[in-house]
């Protein structure tokens, strides 16, 4: 159960999470950097499970960006690996919890292996409702608007739709969270202090809350500390609030 002397009055219906120090966290501990990014699992999965508690109805996490590839080739075959086996591995606990399994990023460019364990996870969990997880690989936002534009100049070619039509809302329809509510909260472990060309987009009006904490210690304490600061804060949106 959630912190019964804790009460959230702001709603949060979708939270990103970037999910930054698995590598720090190892190295602190004398441990090679796959045991962090093991570790940061666990974390992601502690979330999961107490996210309906706290009313979290969409979690949004960076798992792997378009700039990872330049890590080690080493690292990053683990960390292919470790997405695979982990989805294998959770399939039915989600499944039991209700948890919708969505993937963004560029995934065409994913291993095939991994591809075909995407595929049947998100299929597998379509019709559940309890909560979406939206986990972003090999994603960058940077390229997702490119991608976006791209999508809207061939609707422009086909003749679909009309310069003069471009609008805000219809750029939006062609993210890769089409569909899907703004975050309302976007949450960094690791403590440094920028969006890393996570959900540029989606982030306009996003609030920030940012821990030193290292993902893998992520836990429900570090979870109602940033909830706790965002309904404090006054979201205007451009407008002024009346005193």
């Amino acid at each position: 159960m959630n912190d019964p002397t804790v009460r959230f009055d702001a709603a949060i219906n979708h939270l990103g999470v970037i999910m930054d120090g698995n590598g720090r966290w190892a190295k602190q501990k004398g441990l090679p950097r796959s045991a962090g990014h093991q570790a940061g699992v666990q974390a992601l999965k502690r979330l999961v499970s107490v996210a309906g508690e706290y009313n979290i109805r969409i979690i949004t996490a960076f798992a792997f960006s378009t700039e990872n590839w330049q890590r080690p080739s080493s690292e990053v075959s683990f960390l292919m690996r470790l997405l695979a086996e982990t989805i294998t591995k959770e399939i039915d606990e989600l499944e039991e919890k209700g948890v919708h399994l969505r993937f963004i990023g560029r995934l065409q460019e994913l291993p095939e292996d991994l591809l075909r364990s995407l595929d049947r996870a998100v299929a597998r969990t379509a019709a559940n409702d309890k909560l979406v997880l939206n986990v972003a690989l090999n994603y960058g936002g940077r390229a997702e608007i490119v991608d976006a534009v791209r999508k809207i100049a061939d609707l422009v070619q086909e003749g679909q739709v009309s310069i003069d039509n471009i609008d805000e809302e219809l750029v939006a329809r062609q993210m890769m969270t089409g569909g899907l509510p703004d975050p309302d909260l976007i949450i960094r472990t690791g403590g440094e202090h920028r969006l890393s060309n996570f959900l540029l987009w989606q982030a306009a009006y996003s609030e920030l809350w940012v821990t030193p904490t290292y993902w893998p210690d992520f836990d429900r304490r570090e979870l109602v500390r940033a909830l706790l600061a965002y309904q404090l804060r006054k979201r205007r949106f451009g407008r002024i609030h009346e005193i």
